[in-house]
């Protein structure tokens, strides 16, 4: 028997393709039909469909059927009506099991055979490569001091001196040139990511003659250094001469009365206004006591028209000879004069100043201020030195004339990346300074080159046997520092918001070897101690190495922009010859001509290039890999008291302050036992504690920035000069900026 299920009012049979789907007739089978006893008659099994007979009719002429769903129903009776047994039938269709079912098996059979071979296959490749390729040692205990002995042992006096005489080979023409022979070298030791950094900025150079000194009174003419003005003179020190000049000072000449202003201080001026008129004339004046922009910017206040700068010999340590060089010195405060305060990038919009003073400055030699003044020769002692004076009675006239070029040349920093693996965030700046365009600095440069080179080269040693660093190591060489570190203060403002959360200290290499008396520590308030203590580290000369003898002095050269606009610790050490003079100070801003005889002269084994490359390794290394940086909250609090009572004086009433200043040391007091104590014990050391710690470390010599200053003084409180100053006038100018 078959069924077919049909509209109940249309019968006449034709072709439906509602039934030709399989899935159609299973479900019309599967019903549950109340039909046991039709299920059972003979013949059942083989059964067709009226509509098979019509299947290959395709166009039927009978009309298509009106075929609703098929509904299951509880009855046999009803919309069904029964059909014709065929004998002949052979059935076209044979129930059969849903196929769902099986797939879904099969599927899952093979997902689960995949992950199976991927598995074991992992396995195998897991067990060869963990057998091929074993995982780097652990590195060491970072504040292990084996670990920085290791790497100190490393830097050698003759190595040194190889890569100073090397780096003396370069050709000092072009400043992209000179970096980029440094960037292979650095590269060459294994430093992986070196960059070199480019900026175009505005230098001024010298002339193509060099600037003259007239004295009208005798007709006489002379050169920066007092030599006079001949055909000989000028071939002979050719690029000295050219190179005594006062970068960004106006050009032109000028002719008036040379008035003795001595060192230039507030005091000096009003007494030099009450007895002359000094509107458009030129001052003598010394170099030193206080900063040079800072009494220039009186100077040109006054009414001065141009000034005459040079050194007192009695200001010189007795152990150098520079009364008879003329130098040079930059009146930039610092970046690029065409975008101060932002970097020179492409884009950035540029203000072409020509000079940065209405005055005339030019430096001489002493030689050439005695000459001036008419000085005899026997002014100078053998028991005590006489300071240089113009006679009230004596009135000269003189003729400066100042020629330079104003131009724009690109400078290049090489920057070199050594990653830190616990804190790769957090920087330890390290810096150097190389040639820039045959200035008067010489070959001052390769010093300092040389020392951080050779630091590297140890350092990478190490490195390739597997250790790193904690904290990121910044190796920088910068370009254009003799015109006011351009170099750096382009590269910092670039990167301001950076390194302003992220550099931890500076640590500076700037004219390592200036002489060979004594050595010359000098560092932030909360560096003071670790360099205190890194001195006894190793010495060459033990009677060359002071115990605790640590100045916070401000630190010439390339870290100016970070200790005073960042407010980063820094440190340095150097080789000097010290005069204890309180008017010594700030003589650095003079740039004298440095050859590589003299060099070799200072220092000709290279011990002291040594002793200062590891002493400046030793600090780094520590303030890199110590887990809690060595940083000392107390010694802050006390340069705070040292400079309220040094800048406030005894006519001040200061108790407020100094009640503050005590409340701060007690303070300080409590924060170290507190909580650096706790930190340095490796028991009771928590990894979020000491990174919390640490950036309040890192941030307590910011606390001292003011927003503004003087021309020539500091942003930074308590970096400060040696001599304390003399009178109520100076006092009040140095408080406003303390």
């Amino acid at each position: 028997m078959a069924y077919h299920k049909v509209n109940a009012d249309q019968r006449a049979q034709g072709h439906s393709p509602y039934l030709d789907n399989d899935d159609l007739q299973a479900t019309a089978l599967e019903l549950e039909w109340d039909m046991e006893k039709e299920l059972e008659e003979p013949g059942f099994d083989h059964f067709r469909l009226d509509g098979a007979v019509q299947h290959h009719l395709g166009n039927s002429q009978s009309p298509d059927l009106d075929l609703e769903p098929i509904q299951p129903s509880a009855s046999p009776k009803g919309r069904f009506q029964r059909l014709q047994e065929d004998p002949d039938y052979i059935s076209h269709y044979t129930r059969q099991a849903p196929k769902n079912n099986r797939c879904n098996f099969f599927q899952i059979l093979k997902v689960f055979c995949t992950a199976l071979i991927v598995f074991i296959f992992g396995i195998v490749i897991g067990y060869y490569s963990g057998k091929k390729c074993p995982s780097p040692p652990a590195s060491p205990e970072p504040n292990n001091p084996h670990t920085y002995l290791e790497i100190l042992k490393e830097i050698k006096a003759e190595n040194i001196q190889q890569i100073y005489r090397d780096l003396l080979q370069f050709s000092r023409e072009d400043d992209v040139d000179t970096a980029m022979k440094i960037l292979v070298q650095w590269t060459s030791y294994g430093l992986e990511d070196v960059q070199l950094v480019n900026y175009s900025v505005l230098l001024d150079l010298p002339g193509s003659s060099s600037n003259t000194i007239t004295l009208k009174n005798s007709g006489e003419c002379f050169y920066p250094d007092g030599q006079q003005c001949n055909r000989g003179t000028k071939t002979l020190h050719s690029q000295d001469l050219l190179n005594s000049y006062a970068a960004y000072s106006a050009k032109g000449t000028l002719e008036a009365e040379l008035v003795d202003i001595q060192y230039g201080t507030i005091e000096d001026l009003i007494r030099i206004q009450a007895i002359t008129n000094v509107t458009k004339k030129i001052a003598l004046l010394k170099l030193g006591q206080s900063p040079l922009l800072y009494k220039l910017s009186l100077l040109e206040d006054a009414g001065f028209g141009g000034v005459l700068l040079y050194v007192d010999p009695c200001d010189l340590p007795k152990t150098t000879d520079l009364a008879d060089k003329a130098f040079m010195v930059s009146l930039n405060s610092g970046g690029d004069p065409s975008t101060p305060g932002y970097a020179s990038i492409d884009g950035s919009y540029r203000q072409h100043r020509l000079n940065l003073t209405t005055l005339l400055v030019q430096p001489i030699s002493a030689v050439l201020a005695k000459k001036l003044i008419s000085v005899p020769e026997n002014s100078v002692r053998k028991d005590r030195c006489v300071p240089l004076q113009l006679p009230s009675t004596e009135k000269k006239i003189i003729s400066l004339n100042i020629q330079s070029v104003t131009t724009y040349r690109t400078i290049s920093n090489v920057i070199g990346y050594l990653k830190g693996t616990v804190f790769p965030d957090r920087y330890v700046l390290i810096g150097s300074h190389h040639s820039s365009l045959n200035t008067s600095s010489g070959q001052e440069w390769a010093s300092s080159t040389a020392i951080i080179t050779a630091f590297i080269q140890a350092l990478m040693l190490k490195v390739k046997r597997g250790w790193r660093p904690d904290r990121t190591i910044v190796f920088c060489s910068w370009g254009g520092t003799s015109f006011g570190n351009i170099g750096s203060y382009e590269w910092a403002e670039d990167l301001k918001r950076v390194l302003q959360r992220n550099v931890v200290a500076y640590v500076s290499l700037h004219n390592p070897v200036r002489g060979n008396s004594t050595l010359h520590p000098i560092a932030s308030p909360s560096l003071q101690q670790l360099t205190a203590e890194s001195q006894s580290f190793n010495c060459v000369e033990k009677t060359k190495c002071p115990g605790s003898n640590v100045s916070s002095v401000q630190i010439q050269g390339d870290s100016d922009y970070f200790i005073n606009h960042l407010g980063v610790p820094a440190m340095q050490f150097s080789y000097e010859d010290i005069n204890k003079s309180e008017n010594s100070s700030f003589l650095s801003e003079a740039l004298f001509p440095v050859h590589a005889t003299k060099t070799e002269e200072l220092d000709p084994s290279f011990k002291l290039h040594e002793t200062i490359a590891k002493l400046t390794g030793q600090v780094t290394l520590q303030i890199a890999n110590e887990p809690v940086l060595p940083f000392n909250a107390l010694d802050i609090a006390l340069e705070v008291q040292n400079s309220l009572k040094v800048f406030i004086g005894d006519k001040v009433d200061a108790s407020q302050l100094l009640a503050v200043a005590s409340q701060l040391r007690d303070t300080a007091e409590l924060f170290q036992s507190d909580e650096m104590r706790p930190a340095n014990d490796p028991k009771e050391r928590a990894p979020i504690r000491v990174r919390m710690l640490n950036d309040v470390l890192q941030s307590l010599e910011k606390s001292f920035l003011v927003q503004q200053a003087p021309p020539g003084l500091y942003r930074y409180l308590l970096r400060r000069g040696k001599c304390r100053p003399k009178g109520a006038g100076e006092r009040r100018a140095l408080t406003f900026a303390y």
